[in-house]
């Protein structure tokens, strides 16, 4: 076992890792106590994380203002990369309007920041995340794991993997549907099969333009207009994306009538410009988790 820590007055703006955990972002880290989404309440250390991510285990918590971890590896650079501790929260907050309710959502959860998740998992928890709550589509990213993720020991403790897309591809749609995906099943199965398939890389998807992006990842069984902006987001690092989802129409009809344009693009083309341009995923990331646990 390898064991570190990383000063978070080294980190631009901070971290509050357990809101950044439980924001509804990424579906890839387990609490090590089972109590992930319960309960929003402030508490002087979190629990500890887990995540398994390119065939390392790393665990993780927050306490006396260290990012302290436990790994298979030295997991300094990992963490770095999939919270984006290098992200200057203050710089990114200067370019954002301040409007009240963008204000009232920074003060509220200070040190929430943008995942960056590997790409075929993050793409297959919100093609799974049509009309579900954060805890469901949770759950189902964990039973996707441990039924067809490979299993790696570390501690004498078990973990799983987030599944290939081979191995995915090669699942039944039954199989799918007994884990709790039901429609989204066949959606899962086929677009596995697309990214087994190097239909469409990653690294294809980062050259293009924003919107040309949000168009090419809807070739994926199942990806629309606003689960495409999700993977841009949270793992390909379009921080502009400003996925529509339920609470973010909500806050457009309550607090930005005037960005609701009738159709999708032109409604994020606006509301892309109210919070800010160039950083707005980070706004729509804190009105998103501030809207749906206050």
């Amino acid at each position: 076992m390898e064991t570190g820590s990383i000063p978070l007055s080294d980190v631009p703006g901070g971290l509050d890792v357990r809101t950044t955990l439980e924001s509804g972002q990424t579906f890839l880290w387990r609490r090590e106590d089972g109590r992930a989404y319960e309960s929003t309440t402030a508490e002087t250390a979190s629990p500890w994380y887990y995540t398994v991510t390119d065939g390392e285990v790393i665990r993780t918590r927050q306490h006396a203002g260290e990012l302290r971890w436990e790994a298979t590896t030295d997991a300094d650079g990992l963490l770095a990369e999939r919270l984006r501790l290098d992200d200057d929260l203050p710089a990114i907050f200067e370019s954002m309007p301040d409007d009240p309710l963008l204000v009232e959502a920074r003060e509220a959860h200070a040190g929430l920041r943008i995942v960056d998740d590997p790409f075929f998992p993050c793409l297959i928890s919100f093609i799974c995340s049509a009309q579900m709550r954060v805890e469901r589509i949770h759950s189902m990213q964990t039973a996707l794991a441990r039924t067809f993720g490979e299993s790696i020991r570390f501690d004498g403790e078990t973990y799983h993997a987030f599944p290939t897309p081979e191995r995915l591809a090669a699942a039944t749609e039954t199989e799918l549907r007994e884990l709790g995906l039901g429609y989204r099943a066949p959606y899962v199965q086929r677009s596995a099969e697309l990214a087994a398939a190097d239909e469409l890389s990653a690294a294809e998807v980062r050259d293009l333009d924003y919107e040309d992006a949000r168009e090419a990842l809807q070739t994926f069984v199942g990806v629309g207009d606003k689960v495409a902006d999700c993977v841009l987001l949270f793992s390909l690092g379009f921080l502009e994306a400003v996925p529509l989802d339920t609470w973010i129409q909500t806050a457009i009809e309550d607090h930005y009538p005037d960005c609701d344009r009738g159709s999708y693009a032109e409604t994020s083309r606006a509301i892309r410009e109210a919070f800010g341009g160039e950083h707005a995923g980070y706004a729509q990331t804190y009105v998103f988790h501030h809207l749906r646990t206050r």
